[in-house]
């Protein structure tokens, strides 16, 4: 089966069609990665702006068009922090709807953390031990870990690059004073979880997953994407500190030709540095791995788990392609599911 998983975040649209077998790994097919730029679309009542919503819609449609190009069987579109959040979540969601044919549905901050930890889990084994793993997105932060495929913690906190940048950082480069509070607020958010994490003892294997931990990967040296993902790459804390601080001192245009930083992500890398590097602090991790799975090979995961195992089910519908002699099979097609094929 040809599965596609739609993750609609803050900086992009990423459409990852994979090859989806029980039993076997999700083989990569094809990628697609549209801008959005939702962070800088977000006014100051928590609404996404109309350029930001028009932007999701645009980026929505081209995946779409790729997803019915390659055949997609089953695809999974889902929307992160960046529009679940939103105070106009719904009036977005209801656009989207209208203009591009489908509605993308929404995970929790918990349901996220659960299904990343499921495709980190999954990707080092069961002789990783207890894995603890921390994921950074653009509006949220996700903190799991457990030694079976189940976590036994999973927490999310509105600690995403995106949204922490808005809040504290609003010069460019920041100032002193902003950097310094957004420090503040990082550890006071961090410390009640962090005492909890810490009464777990040692961990077998500490992973980060996200675009923030993989670029600040390749700014120490890591492995470039195009070597593929059985090149292990590592994260050390001294290395993220002394990130963290540079970057702060860089206007974005700069940051901008760092190796592995991309424009729509350079202004702010310097956030989610900080939050990688107080979380390190904080949990007293020297080493991380950064993980070549997230929460799009999560939510494959857990599709193909549902097919052996009907129990297992998974918090979000797939839509499967419209076919005009089955009309009456599929709910409600609107002239926009038509033009895209799926409904």
């Amino acid at each position: 089966m040809r599965l596609g998983v739609l993750d609609i975040g803050s900086n992009s649209a990423q459409l990852q069609i994979v090859q989806a077998l029980p039993g076997a790994p999700p083989l990569p097919i094809h990628a697609v990665k549209t801008s959005t730029l939702l962070g800088e679309a977000i006014g100051d009542d928590g609404c996404l702006e109309e350029a930001g919503i028009e932007r999701v819609c645009q980026a929505v449609s081209r995946t779409l068009a790729a997803a019915h190009r390659y055949e997609v069987e089953q695809l999974y579109p889902f929307v992160t922090a960046a529009i679940r959040d939103a105070a106009n979540r719904d009036a977005v969601l209801e656009q989207i709807h209208t203009e591009c044919g489908i509605r993308p549905q929404y995970l929790s901050g918990l349901q996220e953390a659960r299904l990343t930890y499921m495709a980190v889990h999954r990707w080092y084994g069961w002789s990783a031990g207890r894995i603890l793993m921390l994921d950074i997105g653009g509006g949220s932060m996700e903190i799991a870990f457990g030694r079976d495929a189940e976590p036994e913690f999973v927490l999310s906190l509105p600690l995403g690059a995106g949204l922490l940048t808005r809040t504290y950082l609003h010069s460019d480069p920041p100032r002193r004073g902003q950097v310094r509070a957004l420090r503040h607020f990082v550890r006071d958010t961090l410390s009640e979880s962090a005492e909890r994490l810490r009464w777990e003892g040692d961990f077998g294997r500490v992973v980060g997953t996200s675009k923030t931990f993989k670029q600040l990967a390749r700014l120490t040296g890591g492995a470039p994407q195009r070597h593929g993902p059985f090149v292990r790459r590592t994260l050390r804390r001294s290395d993220v500190h002394r990130w963290a601080g540079r970057l702060t001192q860089l206007p974005t245009s700069e940051r901008a030709r760092l190796r592995g930083i991309s424009p729509a992500r350079a202004r702010q890398i310097p956030a989610g540095a900080i939050v990688a590097d107080e979380a390190m602090r904080a949990l007293d991790v020297d080493l991380l791995d950064v993980s070549p799975w997230a929460l799009r090979e999560g939510v494959m995961l857990q599709h193909l788990a549902t097919v052996t195992a009907p129990d297992a089910a998974l918090p979000l519908q797939p839509l499967v392609p419209a076919e005009p002699e089955k009309a009456q099979l599929v709910s409600l097609p609107t002239e926009a599911s038509r033009r895209t094929g799926f409904a």
